[in-house]
């Protein structure tokens, strides 16, 4: 008995010519069944009464291609893949094959020829990874995205600023937006300011990897070595310490729900702050509470569980929300943050506190409050509502570079320090104004610099 291959396109012929040759079926009926013409099918008959159901198969089959390439080409192509452009990848070859040697070979024959050498692809394709769609959150506050939108708000109105947002994931609400000049930490501290203050601490925040949020520099101290893990940012810091957890997005597209709200924000706040003639971010944040107030009804929706998990805030949360230094007191009982000179006044029965360890925080308004052990020593006020507003690196006083303890950091709230790596500093001295060698030299520290 015969035994051969048919395609899933000529199986079926066999049975329904087969059905006509006996009578069962007419020839319209058959055509119309393969979805051919009349006098194909007249065809297809007359082949299977003169050679069987064989012949149903195609002609072309087991033949050789007009169109193939020349064995002498062939051969060449394949010496100058094995020596001369080794290592090259299809699209190259193919190019220098065009250029060079005067052979136009298309891509795909090269790849044939290459694949019949048995040779490896330069860079092999990977297959699209499988992405599933990620469920909302059951109740409000479980998870809040946050992130920024650079864009022209004002319409060149005003100055250039960026959009930090924070929009709630079970829900789609909205909770905090927020003007900047720029996608800085001060603007973060605010957003999460206003975030905690009207609907509370959420369980999580998602967002991308901002170094303002997690740290990305590849720089270790000492002291982190020894602890296997490095410090956090100083918005890490404050996280941590509310219990508030971080999940880093590794695409946008893990974070479409704030991914989405950006276009839609850029039409709606820009006509409206177009509308109210607003030309400054000063107004646009003062209006930003009213845009929400007619957002969010519009385009919240009701969570699966109707219990909120929102918690309160502690007492102390401005205390919290804070940039938190090391720093060692001068013998003239001073410290320095930035451009800032904090004097602490003496303590109990005129106590020193000259080389003592204390912690410093810088408060979002720009208040500074010193610490020893959880006590106050010294607090100086907000230097004015100027603070945290400069957007240009040339409004700060110039600053020599330093490097961080805790590795590279971002713009702090009053842009006193600056995220650059330490550079060579040439100094001229007099001889009089070296330290004597009975002062230890890590006892001193550089006056212009909050290390």
């Amino acid at each position: 008995m015969e035994t051969f291959t048919m395609s899933r396109k000529e199986l079926p012929r066999a049975g329904l010519i087969a059905a006509a040759l006996a009578g069962r079926i007419s020839n319209r009926e058959g055509a119309a069944a393969l979805r051919v013409s009349r006098r194909q099918f007249q065809r297809l008959k007359a082949r299977v009464r003169e050679a069987g159901p064989p012949a149903l198969r195609h002609r072309g089959r087991g033949r050789l291609s007009p169109r193939r390439l020349p064995a002498a080409l062939t051969v060449r192509v394949q010496a100058l893949l094995r020596d001369r452009y080794a290592g090259f990848n299809d699209t190259h070859v193919t190019e220098k094959l065009r250029e060079v040697e005067a052979l136009a070979l298309s891509r795909e024959s090269v790849r044939r020829l290459r694949r019949a050498l048995g040779l490896p692809a330069v860079h092999r394709r990977r297959p699209p990874q499988h992405r599933s769609r990620r469920p909302r959150e059951q109740a409000a506050g479980q998870l809040v995205q946050l992130d920024g939108s650079p864009f022209e708000w004002l319409q060149r109105r005003g100055p250039a600023m960026t959009l930090l947002g924070a929009i709630d994931d079970a829900t789609s609400q909205v909770v905090a937006l927020h003007f900047r000049p720029t996608e800085d930490l001060h603007g973060y501290a605010t957003l999460l300011q206003q975030m905690f203050t009207t609907v509370g601490l959420p369980i999580a925040l998602y967002g991308d990897g901002v170094n303002i949020l997690v740290r990305t520099d590849h720089h270790w101290t000492l002291a982190e070595q020894m602890a296997g893990t490095q410090a956090p940012t100083h918005l890490g810091r404050v996280l941590q310490e509310l219990g508030i957890g971080y999940v880093q997005a590794r695409s946008p597209q893990a974070k479409g729900r704030i991914e989405r709200l950006w276009p839609t924000l850029q039409d709606r706040l820009v006509s409206e702050l177009r509308l109210r003639d607003i030309t400054t971010r000063t107004a646009a944040n003062a209006f930003l509470p009213t845009f929400l107030a007619d957002f969010n009804p519009r385009f919240a929706r009701a969570a699966a569980d109707p219990t909120p998990v929102w918690r309160r805030p502690p007492r102390d949360l401005e205390a919290v929300l804070s940039c938190r230094y090391h720093r060692v007191v001068g013998r003239d009982n001073t410290i320095r943050l930035g451009p800032r000179l904090i004097q602490i006044p003496p303590g109990p029965y005129g106590r020193s506190y000259a080389r003592r360890r204390v912690d410093v925080r810088e408060l979002l308004d720009g208040r500074i409050i010193v610490l020893a052990d959880a006590t106050v020593l010294a607090t100086v006020g907000s230097p004015g509502p100027e603070f945290g507003g400069r957007s240009s690196p040339g409004a700060d006083p110039p600053q020599r570079p330093y490097s961080h303890p805790s590795g590279p950091q971002v713009k702090l709230f009053s842009n006193s320090c600056r995220s650059s790596k330490p550079k060579p500093v040439i100094r001229i001295v007099r001889l009089s104004a070296i330290p004597s060698p009975s002062v230890s030299s890590k006892n001193k520290r550089c006056g212009a610099c909050p290390t």
